[in-house]
């Protein structure tokens, strides 16, 4: 649920804001935000294969899953108000006026099954539900303009950059270091809204001076204040999480950052490599990048789990970390050591694999 905010068509509120700061359309915040969620979406996915692997979790038979068919029989209507919202704003629509037009026509399509039909009682208890969750964000987009107001107009915004820069010394890498944690922080219990309103204001300027893409900058900051509700010690989202499952609220916000972090290296990703979001790629630089990031973060994934082909050592996962991470850092030199450390490494857990049914044998 914390990546619906970063999948597109329908992104989070604060990437509303972002066109509006980074002064560019929405479609396209939308069009470069696409591969970083594909591959977010994807890493989830890898940690869970993996973590079921290791647990020898069984999935769900054949026989006793929902039929597609049926289902979207019975609420395929349910999308046709979402394809309209993408319609509007690929057609340049404002999101505004395209989220209103989507409103009006759920109720109406909602009417067509007998299942789906809502009483005038739930259209008026959805309208106050909508009001109540827009309160924050109007709130929030009220003190954007008092924190932007006072940061522009005072000079403050450039001395918090240029302390920025002077504490990292002028090394990205660190800068970037500096800017995550700073977004986990204010994420921690503060809505995204906020969050990004103040990170992007403060630490993305910062990041503009020293060389990224005023898109790639306000893209880490929106990231990482999303990656904070998945984050330990106040991981509101994974707390929540608990609270349905009545695990450890500490335990699951621990293993909710481990299968989510492909978030914490995507932002890393786009960073260094601006073509991600679509910022001067060309085909051939988009697809290197994608295929060493989904490699990279494989490695990374079954490091973090201790699972890969089968269980592995504590050499073996540090060699994974390693190997994942010179995949994510930009570079041919590191690329192929990347490849041939992971490449080894899938060798030796096949061997290893095949030993032991052997012996099962």
């Amino acid at each position: 649920s914390t990546g619906g905010q970063l999948m597109p068509p329908i992104m989070g509120a604060a990437a509303f804001l972002m066109a509006e700061f980074v002064g560019i359309p929405y479609m396209e915040i939308v069009k470069a935000a696409t591969i970083p969620a594909l591959l977010y979406f994807l890493g989830i996915w890898l940690g869970t294969h993996f973590e079921a692997r290791k647990n020898n979790l069984q999935g769900i038979p054949r026989d006793l899953l929902p039929k597609a068919w049926v289902i979207f029989k019975e609420r395929g209507h349910l999308a046709i108000p979402l394809v309209v919202i993408v319609y509007l704003l690929v057609v340049g629509y404002t999101p505004m006026r395209a989220a209103l037009m989507g409103i009006f026509l759920s109720v109406v399509v909602a009417m067509f099954r007998k299942n789906t039909r809502l009483t005038w009682r739930q259209i008026v208890f959805g309208l106050e539900a909508g009001a109540r969750g827009a309160l924050g964000v109007l709130v929030a987009c009220a003190a954007a303009g008092i924190i932007i107001g006072v940061v522009t107009k005072t000079g403050v915004g450039l001395k918090l950059a240029s302390a920025l820069i002077d504490f990292s010394g002028g090394v990205l890498i660190l800068m970037l270091g500096c800017v995550m944690l700073t977004s986990i922080l204010l994420g921690m219990g503060v809505p995204t809204t906020a969050n990004y309103v103040i990170t992007s204001t403060v630490a993305a300027p910062a990041l503009v001076q020293m060389g990224v893409p005023i898109l790639a900058a306000h893209m880490f900051v929106f990231y990482f204040g999303i990656v904070a509700d998945v984050t330990p010690p106040v991981a509101l989202a994974a707390f929540a999480g608990a609270a349905i499952s009545g695990g450890n609220p500490l335990r699951t916000g621990v293993e909710a950052s481990k299968l989510a972090i492909g978030a914490f290296l995507i932002p890393y990703i786009f960073v260094y490599n601006p073509e991600m979001l679509m910022i001067n790629a060309t085909p051939l630089n988009l697809l290197s990048v994608t295929v060493t990031a989904i490699i990279g973060m494989a490695g990374v994934s079954a490091a973090m789990i201790g699972f890969y082909i089968t269980k592995s050592s504590w050499w073996e996962r540090i060699l994974m970390l390693a190997g994942g991470l010179m995949l994510i850092n930009p570079g041919s030199l590191t690329d192929i050591t990347g490849l041939v450390i992971l490449a080894l490494i899938t060798l030796y857990q096949w061997r290893k694999n095949k030993s032991a049914e052997a012996v099962v044998e």
